[in-house]
């Protein structure tokens, strides 16, 4: 984990997994087969503010029900891949579509599919209750577990190094 505090200052870009990051894991599904699952307001407030602030945010998941595209339908400028099989090449085409390096880009997930696209990132962060392979080859592992926080925690470690947190525009939504 030696120098994760000085990696951030490069970071211009989020990239995180849905079921086990932005949310607890746990999927509920309806009667009528909608898989419902449950996502953090803290995590969504800096989500929304990283974007106000000209960062990208994507979220990369091999999981798919409308309701997770729904969640973030009021957040512009949100990148939402669902149902990825294969997440390492979307990671690098959308690299190169936003003119982004390795280095500038932060990827938060917890699972062995999170694993190799992790791996190409310059910030590799997971939520505490992530899978011990993934834990292994982050450089920080929040305090938080996956959809109680975690999202925040990095998001708001980042911008407050880059001196881009609570500014005058924190207090709008």
């Amino acid at each position: 984990m030696g120098n994760y505090k000085e990696k951030l200052h490069a970071i211009k870009a989020f990239i995180f997994d849905f079921d086990g990051v932005l949310s607890d894991g746990k999927v509920y599904v309806q009667r009528d087969g909608e898989m419902v699952r449950a996502t953090n307001t803290k995590d969504g407030y800096a989500l929304q503010y990283a974007l106000r602030k000209g960062y990208r945010v994507a979220i990369i998941s091999g999981g798919y029900a409308e309701s997770m595209r729904l969640r973030y339908r009021d957040f512009p400028g949100m990148d939402i891949f669902l149902h990825v099989g294969n997440k390492i090449d979307l990671f690098h085409e959308y690299l190169k579509e936003h003119d982004l390096q390795p280095e500038n880009v932060l990827v938060m997930g917890d699972d062995i599919p999170d694993y190799q696209m992790m791996q190409m990132a310059g910030v590799k962060c997971c939520p505490a209750d992530a899978a011990i392979e993934i834990k292994h080859i982050s450089d920080y592992i929040s305090f938080q577990p996956g959809g109680y926080g975690c999202v925040r925690d990095v998001i708001e470690q980042t911008l407050r190094l880059q001196g881009r947190w609570f500014e005058e525009d924190a207090c709008v939504w």
